[in-house]
């Protein structure tokens, strides 16, 4: 590996946030996960978490939309949705759910310098019942027109680019987050991808 791509890797991986993730709950479309893995790498989430209970696993995501996101991602798929929370519940310490419900708070009241699980629900049905039922609470994106609803992929941008901001405002865009074994592993799986 050159030193500059190193470099490159290392500020990469310097600012990818451990206490942030993505939970996508059956989604049907692959190039809805392959735009949302695109947008996760952008943001420095590393870690996603895929349930498929509903669809067979996925082998490969659309390269077309991801751009190869995914294999800069670290991609957790289920097929047990009690085993998924159990993992997210002891990973993350809110579990927030797309859902339009009486108790949802407004995305921005969301406060990302905790550790937080972004789940988004299946294009037609969305959450799951059992996810619904885990969560510490739902969160809605503010919207102005008739229809109620955006596409998957792009709520999950709105979503964590707000995670971002907040993210960047508090300083931890400026320190490593990355656990050293996580950080070290990665480093020599991108290394060895380029070689």
């Amino acid at each position: 590996m050159t030193p500059e791509r190193r470099e490159r890797l290392l500020s990469v991986l310097n600012r990818r946030q451990a206490g942030l993730t993505v939970v996508l709950d059956n989604i049907q479309d692959p190039h809805n996960v392959s735009a949302i893995m695109r947008t996760c790498d952008a943001v420095g989430i590393q870690e996603i978490f895929v349930l498929t209970t509903k669809a067979p696993r996925v082998k490969k995501w659309g390269a077309k939309s991801s751009s190869s996101a995914a294999k800069w991602l670290t991609v957790h798929q289920f097929t047990d949705v009690r085993e998924c929370i159990k993992v997210l519940k002891q990973r993350y310490d809110k579990l927030m759910t797309t859902h339009l419900a009486h108790d949802a708070v407004s995305l921005y009241n969301i406060d990302f310098t905790a550790s937080v699980a972004l789940v988004f629900g299946n294009e037609q049905t969305g959450v799951s019942e059992e996810l619904l039922a885990a969560a510490d609470g739902n969160f809605i994106i503010p919207q102005m027109g008739i229809i109620r609803s955006l596409n998957v992929s792009v709520a999950c941008a709105v979503s964590i680019y707000e995670a971002m901001r907040q993210k960047t405002l508090a300083g931890h865009y400026e320190k490593r987050s990355l656990p050293d074994e996580q950080f070290n592993t990665l480093l020599d799986e991108w290394g060895y991808e380029e070689e």
